[in-house]
């Protein structure tokens, strides 16, 4: 049997290639320096869309390709992906048309500082732009565009003295691209069982390669080697860690990277909520750059920014010149709500691994994703470059295709009509979800928001996940002892920052307690993930990152 694919980075691309190689009974070992999902993936604006925006640089096939995918994930990954309607506020008629045209024809922009009504774009460029995204959705599934005076009793309440009109258009949300990417994750282990071909997962380690062998160690214990081997080919899906981790290799290359930090906030604001009515917002910020406000469960995202950063992605924090940015952006839209930074429950902040182009403008560097091969490896050595949650799979699918091609073999299978994990037979509309989360409160006797909570993070593998422990709840939160149990066992968790951040999703419910973080702790203990004497100073540790790396204050 040949050996293994090593693929360096568990975020959402690294989890797609590593199940579309299972699918096609490749063997596959990954290793990431952090926990699964930990950079760009956790730090993404949580949307499935096909990118509204490419058009006017006519990047038509990468649209039509995400829009593709967004119709795939909407049937085979409905656990986490969910359809969205947005509203793009409009206050003129034909802003932008000559940008966009200059952008299209990739001619250079007229030079001065326009005046902010005539940068906007207007009523007939957005109405142009939505006509051919819906030609190039082709989903019947959901609803097209439609225009709306800002006074219509459907359309989000916006100062209607700036904004006249308001363009609907439909898309799609993943609230937890975390959680997606474990599914991801759990399903590629189930299909290399199937096949009997290896599948290994190490976070906090790394790799290094010594001629053809990689050695792979702890990074707190970088001399200790738990695994070598020779691997039939190396995949650098480490996002904007791409050239980093090259340089570790110690392979030459050009640079290939040239990532953008964008940041985001969180807010309970109950006006803001009010207002949006589980609706989302696209609009630009009066730089031109977009800006969504998007609904999340009971409060309210908004995101993002754009700045170039050359700094270690792991550091990569929201600046208060970005929060009040941000903050800005929604009072320019609602003048009566004067959201302030006291009304930021956290933020949060990532960098996108977009292609190295020098001194272009960030706004227009291509979303499009490829694989660099690096001929001065003594291996088979792939990087990839961009790369977006909507499009993991498809670019799963043709970096599938390349390396076994490069192996000499031919794919036989691939991931297209195939459901993650806990989307199977799902119930096909609200009604019957409601049912069904009903009808399983009555069976495990837990109360009905312990079973969404549950569902929320492994969809319809609720049922039997639950069926295996007690009732008794974790306090402070609403999951079940015996599913934190579950998690830990099953989902590669390690640290408690692993259970609160991307496992249970806790970094997101208001007033997280300091008595939470120790009960769960306390679970790590018994699964013999932490020391018991290291509690105490794991609970200081996590609290000191959540305020830190987030803004969140734990009560």
């Amino acid at each position: 049997m040949p050996e293994p694919i090593l693929i360096l980075g568990a975020g959402i691309n690294g989890a797609a290639i590593a199940r579309e190689l299972a699918l096609n009974g490749v063997g596959v070992v990954i290793v990431d320096q952090r926990d699964v999902a930990a950079g760009a993936t956790a730090g993404s604006s949580r949307l499935i869309h096909g990118g509204l925006r490419y058009l006017e640089y006519g990047e038509f096939d990468l649209v039509r390709e995400a829009l593709g995918e967004r119709t795939h994930w909407l049937q085979l990954a409905p656990q986490y992906v969910r359809p969205l309607r947005l509203f793009i506020p409009i206050g003129n008629r034909t802003g932008g048309l000559c940008a966009a045209a200059a952008k299209f024809l990739r001619l250079p922009l007229p030079s001065g500082k326009p005046k902010r009504q005539s940068r906007s774009r207007g009523l007939w460029p957005i109405g142009l732009g939505l006509w051919l995204y819906d030609r190039l959705a082709r989903d019947s599934s959901l609803p097209r565009r439609r225009l709306y005076h800002s006074s219509a009793s459907d359309a989000v309440a916006v100062d209607p003295r700036k904004y006249h009109w308001q363009y609907a258009f439909s898309d799609a949300q993943a609230i937890y691209p975390e959680r997606f990417t474990l599914a991801l994750l759990e399903d590629a282990r189930q299909a290399a069982q199937r096949a009997s071909v290896p599948f290994q997962l190490l976070t906090y380690h790394r790799a290094a390669l010594d001629g053809t062998v990689a050695r792979i160690a702890a990074t707190d214990r970088p001399d200790e080697a738990v695994l070598s081997f020779s691997p039939s080919a190396i995949v650098n899906a480490t996002g904007a860690w791409v050239d980093r981790t090259l340089a570790t290799l110690k392979i030459s290359s050009p640079r290939l990277i040239g990532g953008t930090k964008g940041s985001h906030i969180l807010t309970h604001h109950a006006g803001l909520r009010e207002r949006m009515a589980g609706r989302a917002i696209y609009v630009e910020a009066p730089d031109g750059r977009p800006v969504f406000v998007l609904p999340f469960g009971r409060a309210t995202l908004v995101g993002t920014t754009d700045i170039v950063f050359d700094d270690d992605p792991a550091q990569a924090v929201a600046s208060p010149e970005e929060l009040d940015y941000l903050l800005s952006a929604v009072n320019e839209l609602f003048s009566d709500l004067r959201l302030s930074r006291a009304d930021v429950e956290l933020h949060y902040s990532g960098v996108r691994p977009l292609p190295f182009v020098g001194e272009q403008a960030t706004a227009g560097v291509t979303r499009r994703h490829w694989l660099a091969p690096n001929p001065s490896c003594p291996l088979p050595l792939y990087s990839v470059v961009g790369g977006k949650l909507t499009t993991c799979r498809s670019l799963a699918e043709k970096a599938t295709a390349t390396i076994l091609a490069k192996l000499g073999q031919t794919p036989r299978a691939n991931s297209r009509g195939r459901p993650l994990p806990g989307g199977e037979s799902y119930p096909p509309d609200d009604a019957a979800l409601a049912a069904e989360w009903q009808r399983l409160a009555g069976r495990v006797a837990l109360p009905r928001e312990s079973i969404e909570a549950v569902w929320s993070l492994v969809g319809n593998r609720a049922e039997a996940i639950l069926a295996e422990g007690a009732p008794e709840l974790v306090p402070g939160t609403m999951f079940p002892r015996s599913f934190v149990h579950w998690v830990i066992r099953n989902e590669w968790a390690t640290t408690l920052g692993d259970l609160i951040e991307r496992r249970l999703m806790l970094l997101y419910q208001p007033n997280l307690s300091r008595g939470s973080l120790r009960e769960l702790a306390a679970l790590l203990v018994e699964a013999g993930r932490l020391a018991a004497d290291r509690v105490e100073s794991t609970v200081d540790a996590t609290a000191a990152r959540l305020a830190t790396h987030f803004g969140k204050r734990v009560s």
